[in-house]
């Protein structure tokens, strides 16, 4: 590979699709040939498995992720922090002891940068949401200082909520490199005018629009998505 791919992948709240359009976008990395690897640097809700090793603790997302990828990492480089309760980061991180720190969030990430092609960063929640005391989701995308892909979950105020994300992401000087519609309400009323609406206001290419899947899997939704204007794609030619 001449290019290496690179993203940070946001969304307009939680619960909107983040992670299969993440799924999707490591699924279509790895269809062109590229050592992919995703991340998952806070993921708050976690089930526990006993394995011969002891307990082991998992996560939904994370897991997803990892299945994707063709890039073997451990548990701990794909998700540096795996709090254990479904709820706000800073909010488990305290009930866990837990300290998140941006600083060994973006180590890990250079570790796992330096032996793949294509590194795929998946937020936690929606843009703005408190790591801790101190910090946000914000000031760790603006850390890792890479592009950002927004998912927008179609629903009712969605438009709103994403003029208002991408003011955020430009804020921190980080390029919203493009943005995908996720269907999240499938009766939703007007949603190809709320994406029109979108379409001439963002500041960044439609990638596509995922219906409500039947089986919510990554191959299926990355069939709804072209990804090939991002900056760094594999195969894509510099400008």
């Amino acid at each position: 590979m001449t290019a290496s791919f690179r993203c940070f992948v946001t969304g307009t709240d939680t619960e909107i699709g983040k992670t299969l359009i993440s799924s999707a976008l490591i699924h279509a990395l790895v269809q062109t040939g590229a050592r992919t690897a995703g991340m998952k640097p806070v993921a708050a809700g976690a089930t526990s498995v006993m394995s011969s090793s002891g307990e082991v603790w998992h996560n939904d997302d994370a897991d997803q992720l990892r299945q994707e990828s063709n890039v073997d990492l451990p548990m701990e480089s794909t998700v540096p922090y795996l709090l254990h309760e479904p709820a706000a980061p800073h909010i488990v991180a305290k009930l866990e002891n837990v300290t998140i720190d941006i600083a060994h969030i973006r180590r890990t990430y250079e570790q796992i940068a330096a032996q793949s092609d294509a590194v795929v960063v998946e937020g936690v929640g929606g843009f703005c949401v408190p790591l801790n005391d101190e910090a946000d989701t914000a000031d760790l995308a603006q850390q890792l200082a890479l592009p950002v892909i927004m998912v927008v979950g179609l629903r009712l105020g969605c438009i709103n909520h994403a003029l208002l994300t991408a003011q955020a992401i430009a804020a921190r000087g980080l390029t919203l490199a493009g943005w995908v519609a996720n269907t999240v309400d499938a009766g939703m009323a007007y949603a190809e005018d709320n994406v029109d609406a979108l379409v001439k206001r963002l500041p960044a290419p439609l990638l596509g629009c995922v219906p409500r899947l039947a089986a919510p899997l990554p191959a299926a939704a990355a069939g709804y998505l072209d990804f090939s204007c991002l900056p760094g794609w594999p195969g894509k030619r510099a400008s």
